[in-house]
């Protein structure tokens, strides 16, 4: 009896858990349901659940080389990607760095590191525009690939800090007994086991840049034509059909990155590190 009873809470606890996962599941998609019935409806009118016309006007539009639908897309992956590889670069090393720290002082460095996303937006937009205009990175892709680390770079920094903080990086120091110098031992032993939480922290930070709309149209000027921008235009000039379409092409390569992350720090590969933490 004993035994029945202690297999029922475990049995209970794992439907709750299966109804939990199923209803967030739910209310990530139901979103995404009414976009794409737009991009695929003719004509859509209230009280109709359905659109009473069907037409893939949208997407022929969206796969129209003269929409500038590709170059907005390949240009917002582009800003995202070298955003991610710069942001990973400095955030790795930075957050490495902090975590070798005392509570005390790596407090005050972090406040420092987050002071950008701390200020409103508009007001850092406004004052980078400024500045980027005296240097000539006002108007480019460069400039909006750097506009974008200041929100995306402390994220990176706080779970690299976060990763390293939570590491045994004794390890490390035992390595560099061996001979191993600084460099190499974090190179071999600490990095291999920071991998999962620098995943994380790249998945942050492309998301982040993908998304970006009010810096990427003050420091680009309107010259960098990127996807959020076109999706904007789109939904304030009420053409709902594109609308659909372009936000189901903006949400791909978000959940095909997450899809992929999710896999391998669920995976094998989480497992090795966890061993090499140890």
């Amino acid at each position: 009896m004993a035994r029945v009873a202690a297999v029922r809470p475990a049995r209970d606890g794992a439907w709750f858990g299966r109804l939990v996962v199923a209803g967030v599941v739910i209310l990530v998609v139901l979103p995404i349901v009414p976009l794409a019935l737009y991009s695929v409806a003719g004509r859509w009118l209230y009280p109709d659940v359905l659109p009473s016309e069907w037409s893939t006007r949208a997407w022929e539009y969206v796969a129209r080389s003269r929409s500038g639908v590709m170059e907005a897309t390949l240009t917002s992956l582009a800003v995202a990607l070298l955003v991610t590889l710069l942001s990973t670069l400095l955030g790795v090393p930075a957050g490495r760095a902090l975590a070798g720290l005392g509570p005390g002082f790596r407090s005050a460095l972090e406040l420092l590191f987050f002071a950008p996303i701390i200020v409103p937006g508009l007001a850092v937009a406004l004052g980078l525009h400024v500045v980027f205009v005296r240097v000539g990175l006002a108007d480019s892709v460069a400039g909006v690939v750097v506009a974008h680390l200041l929100p995306t770079l402390p994220y990176m920094v706080l779970v690299m800090t976060s990763t390293f903080a939570h590491a045994n990086l004794e390890l490390e120091y035992q390595a560099r007994t061996l001979g191993a110098g600084a460099l190499r031992a974090f190179m071999l032993v600490g990095l291999p086991g920071a991998v999962p939480g620098m995943l994380t922290g790249a998945l942050f930070v492309f998301l982040i840049s993908w998304s970006q709309y009010a810096l990427t149209l003050l420091i680009g000027g309107g010259r960098v034509l990127t996807l959020p921008l076109l999706l904007f235009a789109f939904a304030s000039a009420g053409d709902l059909a594109v609308t659909g379409a372009l936000s189901l092409v903006f949400l791909a390569p978000a959940v095909v990155i997450l899809s992929l992350t999710a896999r391998f720090l669920t995976g094998r590969s989480f497992a090795l590190a966890g061993v090499a933490g140890r």
